[in-house]
């Protein structure tokens, strides 16, 4: 596998510390190489992932007995949708390290996998209380897409009802959790709490990682206009001087026949289209349907079922407390 171009201003240095300490374990000219393609996947996951993936693929190369360097190529993979390839890639990373940092994400690959029953097994397995408030949340994310998965909605939207998503203080996660509550409540018919939750999740949502805006705005019936394309029509209905100049030219090469002006010809056809669109808006109707909302009953039932099932739902204070 041939290299990648590298930018000048890609040192390597721009790597996390940990993992700096990492590749010391590496020859130096080695341990820089694969700093500088670490530091292109980083910067290439968002807007072009499957560059950051050639990338990973390179460093995969030439350190693969490096925990740091299976974890990139995991989440690479994980950005593409190789949900398959990223798993085996976080296991390899979770054997290295011995930690549980990436449970969250590999039972959300093993939602992309088709088995949404596997992800919630993980989900109440002991390493979920080994995690931090971050991680732990994040588990409770992909517990409640599995939900969805599952086609139960009733239980996804008991999943994210928890006191992190009650809490007014916003944390990294906080516009995420509640914009899965807010879509969740929404594809269950409960437009109101939907709409207040979407709004919750734009006041906390200071990084744009969402479009809690969009969604809060469809809602509500507005409609944003691009205001390129308003210019561009402006400009097609303007009229130069060089294009009046030539209609005039063929205005004059027209000759009245038979005692009929063209224009009085182009009236009597303008006369003829307006009552044309008179008739056919006078037989058109539209009919207006009120939509109902169905209020999802059975709650408190799906809650009893969700925490038999789910480790997620149960009270953490008794682990924070020792």
């Amino acid at each position: 596998m041939k290299r990648l171009p590298i930018p000048e201003d890609v040192t390597g240095e721009e790597i996390d510390k940990d993992v700096r300490q990492e590749l010391m374990s590496l020859p130096k000219g080695l341990a820089e190489d694969v700093s500088k393609n670490l530091v292109m996947v980083a910067r290439l996951i968002d807007e072009d992932p499957e560059a950051a993936y050639a990338y990973s693929k390179i460093a995969l190369r030439l350190a693969s007995r490096v925990a740091a360097v299976r974890e990139a190529a995991g989440f690479a993979a994980y950005a593409n949708q190789k949900y398959s390839e990223a798993l085996a890639e976080f296991r390899a990373a979770r054997r290295m390290t011995g930690t549980v940092d990436l449970w969250p994400v590999m039972a959300d690959c093993e939602r992309g996998l088709g088995r949404p029953e596997k992800a919630l097994e993980m989900a109440g397995a002991a390493e979920v209380h080994k995690l931090d408030k971050a991680g732990q949340v994040e588990m409770r994310l992909v517990a409640a897409g599995a939900r969805r998965d599952m086609d139960q909605l009733d239980a996804a939207i008991v999943t994210l009802q928890s006191p992190e998503l009650a809490s007014n203080s916003v944390q990294p996660w906080t516009a995420r959790l509640r914009y899965a509550y807010a879509d969740a409540l929404l594809a269950a018919g409960r437009e109101g709490e939907a709409r207040e939750w979407f709004a919750k999740a734009v006041e906390s949502d200071k990084d744009g990682s969402t479009d809690a805006s969009d969604r809060l705005a469809e809602i509500d019936g507005v409609e944003f206009v691009d205001a390129f394309v308003e210019d561009d029509e402006d400009d097609s209905d303007t009229v130069t001087d060089a294009e009046a100049e030539v209609e005039a030219e063929v205005d004059d090469e027209v000759e009245p026949q038979d005692g009929v002006s063209v224009v009085d010809d182009l009236d009597d056809e303008d006369d003829d289209i307006e009552d044309d669109d008179e008739d056919e808006d006078e037989d058109d109707g539209v009919e207006a349907v009120a939509d109902s909302e169905e209020d999802v009953v059975k709650e408190d039932a799906v809650k009893k079922d969700v925490v038999k099932d789910d480790v997620l739902l149960k009270e953490d204070d008794d682990d924070d407390k020792n």
